[in-house]
């Protein structure tokens, strides 16, 4: 039985090899991980089709097509029935979750951390270990055990670099080597133009803190600030028609519906999953769309359709520490809204100088379809409905 590479999605041509989870001549039973095929976008899983024994076609790295054979199972499952009987006959042989591979990033984890696969519970199909898992058991401090103390010569063996090379070549992988090649074109492709302004987070602030209890009992969901933001966008984006829209040839495209992107760093890079129709969408909506999103994004199991089509883009910086930075645009968006820090900052407020959490904003926005009057009126307009909450429920 011939295992042939996916269809991907109408826009994936091609993708990836990851890294095979079995050798050739391993017993394999049907359903088991085998390998991942990176794409531009996504890492597609692939299975074993039925028990047998795996024979490698493609090796790790290749470029590969969707229906290219990239390996075969044989055997008719003779195999495979034989691996359970000789694990059995060996006392030594453990069965369960910790037999099941790992996924890429589960196995980064694992030896970034140098835990042990058997000590963790996985929460999977099968007790697979997921990538929740593994940084649940990472964070969970453990005893160290006793040891004897170690002689003063091992205080020198102990030096930076002592066993490490002064260099690694690690080649980067397609959904990096994407990123890259998109964030040159669109620095190249679109006249990029940042502006700032600033946000006095006290309303919003002191809203969530009274409402933020309830609002879990009732929603399920917890309170956070992307949801104001988000909706606070999508009303400048409303009055400001050309931050929603993008260059096609020699016209502009105006978009009706408002699919706000959501950027989210995770372990194999940044993807920015799809909010859509965020306009139709309450606060509870939205906070439990991007909370969905988000885990979909850190899980990898995003699909091709949430990362596509989306009209305008938020990135939060603030959740690193970020003071101020100017975001790139996310092509062919024309507009892309950059979150920050919230700083406890002195302000003249009513010729008084009070203390006041603040937030810097930027929008770097496509100069070719968005005026500088255009977007520092979106800015500003973000900004009064941020700080006058009840402007958007009185639509003011």
């Amino acid at each position: 039985m011939t295992i042939a590479v996916p269809t991907m999605g109408e826009s994936v041509a091609e993708g990836s090899i990851g890294t095979w989870h079995r050798k050739s001549g391993d017993a394999v039973k049907k359903d088991e991980l085998l390998v991942e095929i990176e794409t531009d976008k996504v890492a597609v899983e692939i299975v074993a089709p039925a028990d047998g024994v795996l024979e490698i076609v493609e090796a790790e790295g290749a470029t590969v097509t969707p229906g290219q054979a990239i390996g075969r199972i044989s055997g008719s499952g003779a195999g495979a029935a034989s691996a359970p009987a000789a694990a059995a006959a060996t006392p030594s042989a453990k069965a369960g979750a910790s037999d099941i591979p790992l996924s890429p990033s589960v196995q980064r984890i694992v030896a970034e951390n140098n835990l042990d696969p058997k000590a963790i519970q996985g929460s999977g199909k099968d007790g697979r270990i997921l990538k929740g898992d593994a940084l649940e058991a990472a964070a969970t401090p453990t005893p160290a055990p006793a040891a004897a103390a170690p002689p003063q010569a091992s205080v020198a063996a102990s030096a930076p670099r002592a066993d490490q090379p002064r260099e690694n070549r690690v080649k980067m992988t397609r959904l990096r080597q994407t990123i890259a090649r998109r964030l040159k074109e669109s620095q190249n492709t679109a006249a990029q133009l940042t502006t700032f302004n600033e946000v006095d987070m006290t309303a919003v602030m002191a809203l969530r803190s009274q409402y933020k209890e309830a609002f879990e009992k009732r929603h399920g969901v917890k309170l956070g600030f992307m949801s104001f933001f988000t909706k606070a966008i999508v009303a400048a984006l409303q009055e400001m028609p050309a931050v929603n829209a993008e260059i096609d040839g020699t016209d502009i495209v105006y978009k009706n519906h408002y699919d706000i992107g959501v950027a989210v760093g995770t372990e194999k890079g940044l993807v920015v999953p799809v909010l859509r129709d965020a306009d139709q969408l309450s606060l509870a909506g939205i906070e439990k769309g991007i909370a969905a999103l988000g885990k979909a994004a850190r899980d990898g199991d995003l699909t091709l359709d949430q990362l596509q089509g989306g009209t305008f883009t938020i990135t939060n910086g603030g959740t690193y520490g970020s003071l101020m930075s100017t975001p790139i645009l996310n092509a062919p968006q024309s507009g892309i809204l950059g979150m920050h820090n919230i700083v406890q900052r002195p302000m003249a407020i009513n010729g008084e100088v009070v203390i006041r959490p603040m937030m810097y904003l930027a929008l770097s926005y496509d100069h070719r379809i968005v005026d500088g009057k255009d977007a520092v009126t979106f800015l500003v307009r973000v900004k009064d409905l941020l700080e006058d909450p009840a402007r958007a429920l009185l639509d003011l």
